[in-house]
């Protein structure tokens, strides 16, 4: 068996260390050693995106990503979205749309608007599509998820969505 391997990592803002064996997936470090379990396993191959999260700023699925590869990274659940005083904008919209009904694929979602927001504040249609076709939804459909990241956007136009 291998050693277990400390990892220091900021996540969610916070500077964090845990103990992960080498063949440990990111996925399972939050969910089971560190409790972050708004992250969702889905497909466990990198197909859906409901553990999407952001590592260094770049949406990544964490069922793919070896713990120990976010050594030095910053990383950022769903958990961390949330300012202290209620919801995200982009949060506020997938409720207002009404962009979620099971709720496995979500904190994916806003994992992945999140980014491609910082990245791009004002996608069009077709760019929302495209940036969010690695999150996969079996409920909803798509079109209540692209108006939510259309109405987060609006938003969060003119300022950083990252804190709003």
């Amino acid at each position: 068996m291998a050693r277990k391997r400390v990892i220091s990592a900021t996540i969610n803002g916070k500077q964090e260390e845990f103990l992960c064996e080498p063949r440990q997936t990111l996925l399972e470090v939050l969910r089971d050693t560190l409790q972050l379990t708004g992250t969702k396993e889905g497909c466990s191959n990198g197909n859906c995106g409901a553990c999407t999260v952001l590592m260094n700023g770049r949406p990544v699925v964490s069922c793919l990503v070896f713990a120990v590869e976010a050594e030095g990274a910053a990383l950022e659940t769903v958990e961390g979205v949330a300012p202290n005083d209620g919801l995200h904008a982009i949060q506020k919209a997938f409720l207002e749309n009404a962009a979620l009904q099971c709720g496995i694929c979500t904190p994916g979602f806003i994992m992945s608007t999140k980014a491609l927001l910082a990245e791009n504040p004002n996608p069009s249609e077709e760019e929302i599509r495209f940036f969010l076709a690695g999150n996969l939804c079996r409920c909803t459909g798509y079109d209540k998820i692209v108006r939510a990241v259309q109405d987060a956007a609006a938003c969060c136009s003119g300022k950083t969505c990252a804190t709003k």
